[in-house]
C-alpha cells in the first residue's frame, strides 16, 4: 500500500502492470484515469472519495489538469515487485505524457 501524488498539470505515461492488480482511493485533488482492457476504454473522473480498480493487464494513464496535487492511496496485490512491473504501452497515450513519468 502506498500514497502518491501527481503534481498540478502533470500526466503519467500509459502503462500496463505485468503481474499485479491495484485498488486506488483518491484522497485529494482532481484528475482523470483512462483505462483500456479487452477492447473497452473508459475515462473516470478522479476526486476525493473515488475508489477504482486496475485489473491485471489493464492499460491505464492518469492526469491532473487542476491546480492542486492529485493524491491517491493505492493497494497492490500481490505486493509491488519493483520498477520493472509497469511496462509502457506503445501507441496508447490517451493524453500527451510528461517525459519519463511512470505511475507507481
Amino acid at each position: 500500500m502506498a500514497t502518491f501524488e501527481l503534481g498540478a498539470g502533470r500526466t503519467s505515461t500509459a502503462v500496463r502492470h505485468r503481474t499485479v492488480e491495484e485498488l486506488w482511493y483518491v484522497v485529494g485533488g482532481r484528475g482523470e484515469m483512462w483505462r483500456s482492457r479487452g477492447g473497452t476504454e473508459t475515462v473516470t473522473d478522479l476526486e476525493p472519495g473515488v475508489c477504482l480498480a486496475i485489473p491485471l493487464g489493464t492499460a491505464f494513464q492518469y492526469r491532473n489538469p487542476g491546480p492542486e496535487p492529485l493524491v491517491v492511496i493505492a493497494a497492490t496485490m500481490p505486493p509491488w515487485p519493483g520498477e520493472s512491473e509497469a511496462e509502457a504501452v506503445p501507441g496508447y497515450p490517451a493524453w500527451d505524457a510528461d517525459p519519463g513519468r511512470v505511475p507507481a
